[in-house]
């Protein structure tokens, strides 16, 4: 998926006190007609000294505490957590959190790991996973509570809280990737070597589940679609008994292998890689199921026998076991995505799978992770849009739909935990306003929507696994990242991490500058509404007129306007201070909000979205503290294509654009992301021209940056070289930054240092320099 990989949102949250919030959750909806002119509204007390580029990335966080990994232990007794060190951010230890005493401590210091080179099949992984940083990255709970399985630099780790011991595990020769315990914890499993391998922790005994891996052949791994853009890491699923794994086999040979260029400042690396863009061959994949007892392998039947789609060419975005461990599901997705089906086999029927759910669009059916079967009734609940809202049904093992649990004009986020006993579905969601993620319930046999979380801003819940008690990952634009313990009903029980910006924190002496943006809503073209976010310059002098950046991202699967905490907005808290308005609008395609107004780019992209951003600069334009004449547009990867359509489509509108990492060519993008929104190529040609970049680049003047990583496996730079050359041949002006070695995610203290500081000069240049 093309995400703003510049934005590094912390992958957990911190510790915060109850800082009084100054956006309450009526506010969100304010109308765009009520924004004011006066000062702009601060976060928090707090001391002001101005933010620096180089603060913005340095150690210790500015957002304090920056735990992630968050996990209940299965006895509910210790929160364990993975933080970064105070001299280092990104170099992270297991910390622990004693439930009963509120005490947290060191559980194991990182150092006591071997620290090795990561093989280059496990840094694409990473890289997929938006996992950064070095130290402990992962951990697994053993069933019993007594031990963890800890990866590190290819090799496993078994560290025993009984005595504190940590025993390197015998698995061979080579780099073990996405290792894991075994539902009951006697087993250990991985990959190596495109092979799956058991571990039996009793008896040490080392097994290959698959031997004919290799080359083109890859056993329980996910292929590279599934791991971008269908959020599938994994390519295997133990039963729930252990008694069996299912896992996919892909065969790559189809696919057409390209030699990319990672170009570093020392050299340049020559990188072959498979790699399926729109409109070419995807992987050949196939599901098994291999046995412990004896390594037999039985092969799943993907469709019906009655079926009249018998095609190959499909995908495989998710597979789960029932309880009983004796049925198998899996969900086969048409490659025009249009089609969605949850399919069951019998262990002992593999080559006869039954139809229980089918979806359908004439646009296309999203993926969620929402599929659950219950334990004690012969039902599962399922996520769907075929109301046009994402929304929970319960539905009986023979595909008959029971009751829609949840319903109306607002999306669910996910659904978090299910309570059998008492009879609750826990789910994140929009009810009360699409610009937070709250936390509610509602009865497994249907009724009213109970609201759980209280705080205005966005919860991120963390369930135990037998417990309706959860952690808490919250944030607001008042708040940086905290977590803490809960009950059923929402009450707190304990602070895992407040993060209070007091004297002491690395916010505090910034906080007394830091700015909440006014919200709002306009109106598109075709009459549905737009969220907004507006960030005043500090200090604010409502007879003066500033310039504007408008920070974009504008593709599916994104969110900018919310009352969240974002370290993307640091950069904006930055601008502020520099004398910008910083303005922002989520345009239709955009998430949270419905089919119809997220499938407006359907077969046509940078079209609806452009117009959208239209319609936010004409709104500046009416204010009276905004300069019309200087107004710039900045993003990255689908926002950096969105710089670039918006400023040669509207060059009226926009003075400027800075575009980072841009998709310029959807034929250069791949086949799962590219083919859902714009259809294959050969079906939509013109579709595909009107969406690439280049119809427009003569309508280009002057003020555009452009920056990319050299060595992107991602959004590749050829993208961007592409349109140095359309602009050089139309001999047009322009700048470019390339990074030698960065990656999509421009990671790196010094190499973030550079960038932003080439943004705001840029930005002054454009900008200012006139004044």
């Amino acid at each position: 998926m093309i995400k703003n990989r510049l934005t590094w949102f912390p992958a957990c949250s911190l510790k915060v006190r109850a800082v009084p919030l100054l956006i309450a959750s009526q506010m969100a909806m304010i109308s765009t007609a009520m924004i004011s002119t006066t000062t702009p509204a601060l976060a928090m007390e707090g001391g002001k000294l101005p933010l620096t580029i180089e603060r913005m990335n340095a150690s210790p966080a500015l957002a304090g505490t920056s735990p992630r990994g968050l996990k209940l232990s299965p006895d509910g007794l210790r929160v364990t957590y993975l933080a970064g060190r105070k001299d280092n951010q990104s170099f992270y230890d297991l910390w622990q959190m004693d439930v009963k005493s509120g005490e947290s401590s060191l559980l194991l210091n990182a150092d006591k790991l071997a620290t090795n080179e990561l093989s280059d099949e496990e840094k694409a992984r990473r890289e997929r996973q938006r996992i950064y940083g070095e130290g402990i990255m992962e951990y697994f709970w053993a069933d019993d509570s007594q031990a963890l399985l800890i990866p590190a630099s290819g090799n496993l780790y078994y560290f025993s809280l009984v005595d504190n011991s940590v025993t390197q595990l015998p698995i061979g020769e080579g780099f073990a990737t996405d290792a894991r315990l075994s539902p009951k914890g006697h087993f250990v499993s991985f990959v190596r070597d495109q092979n799956l391998y058991v571990l039996d922790l009793a008896t040490k005994k080392l097994q290959a589940m698959t031997t004919d891996g290799g080359g083109a052949i890859k056993n329980a791994m996910a292929e590279f679609v599934a791991q971008e853009e269908m959020d599938r890491m994994t390519g295997y699923w133990w039963a729930p008994d252990e008694s069996a794994i299912a896992f996919t086999r892909i065969d790559e040979s189809a696919v057409e292998q390209v030699t990319r260029n990672e170009i570093y400042a020392d050299g340049i690396k020559l990188t072959e890689q498979r790699y399926p863009a729109a409109g070419k061959n995807n992987v050949d994949i196939a599901l098994g199921v291999v046995t412990l007892k004896d390594k037999a392998i039985n092969w799943v039947s993907l469709r019906e026998e009655n079926s009249k789609d018998k095609s190959k060419d499909i995908y495989l975005p998710r597979v789960d076991w029932l309880p009983d461990s004796k049925h198998l599901s899996f969900q086969w997705q048409s490659r025009d995505q249009h089609q969605l089906d949850l399919q069951l086999v019998a262990l002992d029927a593999l080559t006869k799978p039954k139809t229980l759910v089918k979806e359908r669009s004439d646009a296309w059916v999203n993926l969620n992770n929402d599929l659950h079967f219950l334990k004690q009734q012969s039902a599962f609940i399922w996520a769907s849009e075929r109301d046009g809202f994402n929304h929970l049904y319960l539905f009986d093992l023979k595909g008959k739909l029971k009751t829609q649990l949840t319903k109306g004009e607002w999306a669910v986020d996910e659904l978090e935990y299910i309570d059998e006993t008492a009879g609750w579905v826990y789910f994140t969601g929009r009810k009360d306003t699409p610009i937070e993620k709250q936390l509610y319930r509602v009865p497994l046999a249907g009724g009213k929507v109970e609201r759980v979380s209280k705080q205005a801003g966005m919860h991120n819940p963390v369930f135990a696994d037998n417990q309706s008690v959860y952690l808490d990952y919250f944030n607001s634009l008042s708040q940086p990242p905290q977590i803490s313990l809960h009950g059923d009903e929402g009450q707190q029980l304990a602070w895992v991490e407040q993060n209070a910006v007091k004297q002491g924190h690395p916010l505090y002496d910034y906080a007394g500058l830091w700015q909440i943006p006014e919200f709002g809503e306009l109106k598109a073209e075709d009459g549905q509404v737009l969220q907004t976010r507006l960030f005043k310059p500090v200090p604010f002098d409502a007879s003066k007129k500033y310039p504007v950046v408008v920070r974009v991202y504008g593709g599916p699967h994104a969110q900018l306007v919310t009352n969240s905490w974002s370290e993307q907005d640091y950069f904006t808290q930055y601008l502020v201070q520099q004398g910008y308005v910083v303005f922002q609008l989520d345009n239709r395609g955009s998430a949270h909000r419905g089919t119809k107004f997220e499938q407006v780019i359907y077969r046509h992209l940078g079209e609806a979205e452009v117009n959208d951003q239209k319609v936010g600069v004409e709104y500046l334009r009416s204010l009276p503290f905004v300069d019309a004449d200087n107004v710039a547009i900045y993003g990255h990867s689908y926002g950096g294509y969105m710089a670039l359509m918006s400023l040669f489509k509207a060059p009226d509108y926009f003075k400027a654009a800075i575009s980072g990492a841009p998709v310029t060519d959807w034929r250069l993008y791949d086949t799962h992301y590219t083919e859902r929104y714009l259809g294959h190529p050969e079906g939509n040609e013109k579709g595909y021209e009107a969406s690439s970049v280049f119809p427009y680049v003569k309508n280009y003047q002057t003020g555009l940056l452009m920056y990319h990583g050299m060595a992107d496996d991602n959004v590749l730079f050829e993208n961007s070289t592409r349109v140095y050359k359309a602009l050089q041949d139309e001999g047009k002006l322009f700048q470019m930054i390339d990074y030698p070695g960065s990656k999509h995610s421009m990671r790196g203290e010094k190499v973030r240092n550079h960038l932003y500081r080439s943004l705001a000069d840029f930005l002054d240049r454009q900008l200012k320099s006139a004044k």
